[in-house]
């Protein structure tokens, strides 16, 4: 892998902090550090809460992204899928239209500060708004345990569910799902137990998921997360982890590289920001997004530039990842 040094990685270091338009993952604005290298924009965005170890794996990715070219694509459009977060059933039509042509909706449940119940209601209102030609997949983020998802399944399952991404935490919790519910004909797929575990293929060799979910920056760049796919032997979805538009074109060359692509893919969240780093935001157009590099506005990188502070803390984190990978 190319390694540029600290200096080249800080000459063209920006800072933003990105409003949402719905409380996502427990956050209203999104922080993402942007870089220019010798083949386009890149991003380093890994979640505040992970530490320096796991993010520096996102800085190898955002590296692979700006200094090496991309694989040869296979498609020019990558179909997405709308995402609904864990909002209340009422505000579901006005979180789907934000997805223009979108086929598939995932929709968030198993949130800590929710009942099943209320997951229930924003399910069936899903289902209700995208018709029975529409396809409905759940995120739980791994919010459930065993039992708790058996009883989640066993409720949800007359909303003709397209299949059920990490119920449970831990891979053996997977398998043990997997097998409870398999009469009901639902696949699992893993997400968290890829993209945050040590050893990503671990769920596919347990035969604990019927897919996965890969996620460009988390595995390390699109060559790394290539190679997962192809040892995996499972059916992949492309998916992305709440980036600005930057960040999504790496999601969407992965995608493009990848050789069969049978699910609407997860990279059409720049829906989800209320203000982006591009004025020709990466965002669904009938239900997929182009496959393309992502130049920032220089007006507003000005605009939505993280405060001193923060501009600090991100720099920091920078310099530390750095270090880990030249180290």
């Amino acid at each position: 892998m190319v390694q540029p040094s600290l200096h080249e990685l800080l000459a063209t270091a920006r800072v933003v902090a990105l409003p949402l338009v719905t409380r996502f993952r427990g956050i209203d604005v999104r922080e993402a550090l942007l870089l220019e290298g010798p083949e386009g924009w890149t991003e380093f965005s890994p979640f505040a809460e992970y530490d320096d170890e796991e993010a520096a794996v996102w800085l190898a990715a955002a590296i692979d992204f700006g200094w090496t070219a991309p694989p040869a694509p296979l498609r020019d459009r990558i179909p997405v899928n709308a995402t609904v977060p864990a909002v209340d059933p009422d505000s579901v039509p006005a979180v789907l239209a934000r997805f223009p042509g979108c086929r598939t909706a995932k929709v968030k449940v198993a949130a800590a500060d929710q009942t099943l119940a209320q997951d229930i209601a924003r399910v069936a209102a899903v289902r209700r708004a995208l018709g029975p030609e529409g396809r409905v997949r759940l995120d739980a983020n791994g919010g459930w345990t065993v039992d708790e998802a058996e009883r989640a399944v066993h409720a949800l399952a007359e909303y003709d569910l397209e299949y059920l991404e990490q119920p449970c935490a831990t891979v053996e919790e997977l398998a043990e799902i997997r097998e409870r519910t398999a009469y009901l004909d639902i696949p699992v797929a893993a997400d968290e137990s890829v993209r945050r575990a040590a050893d990503p293929l671990a769920v596919a060799e347990a035969g604990a998921a019927d897919l996965l979910v890969v996620k460009a920056a988390p595995l390390g760049g699109i060559r790394r997360a290539l190679e997962i796919v192809e040892r995996a032997g499972l059916p992949v979805n492309v998916s992305s982890a709440l980036d600005t538009s930057v960040g999504l074109a790496m999601g969407a060359h992965l995608a493009a590289a990848v050789p069969e692509l049978p699910f609407d893919c997860g990279l059409g969240t720049a829906s989800l920001l209320a203000a982006d780093v591009t004025a020709a935001p990466l965002a669904p157009e009938d239900g997929a997004v182009p496959v393309r590099r992502v130049v920032p506005d220089p007006v507003l990188l000005d605009r939505y530039a993280a405060d001193a502070e923060r501009t600090g803390w991100w720099l920091a984190r920078l310099e530390r990842c750095a270090a880990l990978l030249s180290g």
